[in-house]
C-alpha cells in the first residue's frame, strides 16, 4: 500500500517491541528512553544478531511471508527495522549523545508533551528551556548521522519551521483521535450554524 507501518510500543519489555515488529511493522517507537543503556537494549531486542538478539523469524508479514532464507530475513529486516527512540526526560536529553552514538538507533524523537511536564513547563514547547533541549538533541542526531524528531507539536506552522530548520526530519504532528475529533467538531459547528426555518 506504499504506507510503513510504525508503532508506539507501551513499554520496554522486549516482548512489546518484537511481537509488533513480528505481526509487520516496519519500525517501533519506544518511549522514556533515558540513557544509552536503555537504548542499546531496545537494539539488542529488534534487531537481529550480530546487531542484536532478537529471537528469529521467518519472512512473516514485513516481507510478504516470501520463502527467504533466515540469513537474508535476518539481513533485509536489520537494514529496514526502524529504531526510535522517545526522549521525554531531562536525563534523556542530557544522554542524547550516547543514545545517538549506538548502531542501531535510529531516530532520537522528543515527546514534548512528557518533557515539557517532566520539565514543570507543560505545554510551553517554544519555552527557551525547551527550545535549547530540542537543540541539544538535534546537535546529537546530526553529530551521528541520525534523525531528529518531535511530536506534540501541531497546529503551528511557524514553530514547526523552526524545528526543520534545526533538523527535524520526523514530525508527529498529530494522532487519529485528534483528527477524528477535528472533523467531527467542524460538522458540530456548521450544524449548529444552520438557520432553522420559522
Amino acid at each position: 500500500m506504499g504506507i510503513t507501518p510504525i508503532a508506539r510500543v507501551t513499554s520496554h519489555d522486549p516482548h512489546d517491541a518484537t511481537r509488533i515488529l513480528d505481526c509487520g511493522a516496519q519500525g517501533v517507537m519506544v518511549p522514556h528512553v533515558n540513557n544509552a543503556k536503555e537504548a542499546q537494549a531496545i537494539v539488542d531486542a529488534c534487531l537481529y544478531a550480530p546487531r542484536g538478539h532478537r529471537s528469529a523469524f521467518g519472512s512473516g508479514p514485513a516481507l510478504g511471508y516470501s520463502a527467504t532464507p533466515q540469513a537474508e530475513v535476518c539481513k533485509i529486516l536489520n537494514e529496514e527495522t526502524l529504531l526510535i527512540a522517545m526522549i521525554e526526560t531531562p536525563e534523556g536529553v542530557a544522554s542524547a549523545d550516547a543514545m545517538a552514538a549506538i548502531d542501531g538507533i535510529d531516530v532520537l524523537h522528543i515527546g514534548s508533551s512528557d518533557l515539557s511536564t517532566e520539565m514543570g513547563i507543560p505545554g510551553q514547547y517554544k519555552s527557551d528551556r525547551m527550545r535549547e533541549a530540542y537543540e541539544t538533541v538535534a546537535g546529537a542526531a546530526r553529530k551521528h548521522g541520525k534523525a531528529f524528531g518531535v511530536g506534540g507539536v501541531r497546529q503551528d506552522f511557524e514553530f514547526q519551521s523552526w524545528l526543520i530548520g534545526i533538523g527535524m526530519r520526523y514530525l508527529t504532528g498529530g494522532s487519529d483521535v485528534g483528527y477524528i475529533l477535528s472533523a467531527g467538531r467542524a460538522d458540530v459547528k456548521q450544524l449548529r450554524e444552520l438557520k432553522l426555518p420559522g
